[in-house]
């Protein structure tokens, strides 16, 4: 891939990476706040600002190389992890349930506000504008949009995959019979190494390119 590709899908993909990931992330906090804990409100972490939440390797360097090297077809990072004292739930497996499920949703309604803003208020304004102003302002625009829908939508599909420590993990764990939960609570320390082995063995792309594509069809009929 030439360079100057490289460079443009850097620049057309390093914001929707960073409202992908400092959104998914925030959210976490915000739900879990509403749900009585305020661990999240109290470390400043309930902020837009993206410095509170990336982590340069995880927000940016990851999921760019990544986006850049699949042509956009694999995007993964993360952000620096929310801090949730389950403790401060009513109950404590479902408020750490709802709190993991509330970021690969901010994701899809990311992705389905990026497809509303494109079709519906990006191309028409797009008719009744100078060709160079569309060329210049909005076509750019647009690029950032496609990618919004596609790296939101990869961002939810992998974090919902069953495995802790990842959202989907969680979200199972708190939802199974107590006594199986804890028993699956104690893959977490090696769910990691799970996502790793699933990733390098193609097992993801096997999961998560077609209900991506699913996703991104459904999307399309908005």
């Amino acid at each position: 891939m030439e360079i100057e590709s490289i460079i443009r899908q850097i620049a057309i993909s390093a914001v929707p990476i960073l409202i992908a990931v400092v959104f998914h992330e925030l959210s976490h906090g915000f739900v879990a706040y509403k749900l009585g804990d305020p661990t999240a409100k109290m470390l400043g972490r309930l902020t837009l600002n993206p410095i509170a939440h990336i982590d340069i390797i995880g927000t940016l360097i990851l999921p760019i190389t990544l986006y850049v090297m699949t042509n956009g077809q694999f995007v993964f990072g993360y952000a620096k992890p929310v801090p949730i004292n389950p403790s401060n739930f009513t109950n404590p497996r479902v408020g750490m349930a709802i709190s993991a499920a509330a970021g690969p949703i901010v994701n899809l309604t990311i992705a389905v506000l990026s497809v509303l803003i494109l079709k519906y208020v990006l191309i028409p304004f797009s008719l009744l504008v100078p060709d160079v102003l569309s060329e210049q302002l909005l076509e750019p625009i647009a690029l950032m949009l496609k990618a919004s829908i596609v790296i939101n939508t990869v961002l939810a599909v992998f974090n919902m995959l069953p495995v802790p420590p990842l959202d989907g993990g969680r979200v199972l764990a708190g939802f199974l019979p107590y006594r199986y939960g804890v028993i699956f609570d104690r893959l977490e320390p090696y769910g990691m190494f799970i996502v790793l082995f699933m990733v390098i063995t193609g097992i993801t792309n096997l999961i998560i390119y077609p209900m991506v594509k699913i996703i991104v069809k459904l999307l399309s009929l908005f």
